[in-house]
């Protein structure tokens, strides 16, 4: 039984360490035109406050106008988040990177959702490429890789 202050789906951080069936997904995304530090603070508090009450934990890594995530957690909950993800006008050219469902222990248990600043996110997508396996996602990041390029 809850208390009023606590979130129904709140996920106790010991249970965290427990091994449990997740699902987890890397996708990575450019920045929109127009959007400041001040909307990327915004996802970060926002998500802070929604991952935790729906049993998600991830990390953020940003850097050059470049989104690269990954997201752990139930499968519904990560795939609703994953769709609001899709549908953010902060957000283009969003490419899933991977997707797997497995039982396994947390990698960021006790991470609600953490930025993490790219010193070179031009490696982290090159690496992303390498491995990327169908022409959609290879032309996204080839898209990206162009425009950073371009910047620098």
């Amino acid at each position: 039984m809850s208390t009023p202050s606590t979130p129904e789906k709140y996920i106790n951080p010991e249970d965290a360490f427990k091994e449990q069936l997740l699902f987890n997904l890397v996708y990575c995304s450019q920045i929109s035109a127009g959007v400041e530090n001040t909307d990327v603070d915004t996802i970060i508090a926002t998500s802070r406050r929604r991952n935790s009450a729906s049993g998600i934990t991830g990390i953020l890594v940003f850097g050059d106008g470049v989104f690269f995530q990954w997201i752990e957690g139930p499968k519904a909950e990560v795939t609703a988040l994953v769709k609001l993800i899709e549908t953010d006008r902060r957000h283009e050219l969003m490419v899933i990177l991977s997707e797997d469902e497995e039982i396994r222990e947390r990698i960021f248990p006790t991470w609600d959702m953490e930025l993490v600043d790219a010193e070179n996110i031009q490696e982290v997508l090159q690496d992303a490429l390498e491995t990327a396996q169908d022409q959609k996602s290879v032309d996204a990041l080839e898209l990206m890789l162009e425009k950073l390029q371009e910047r620098n």
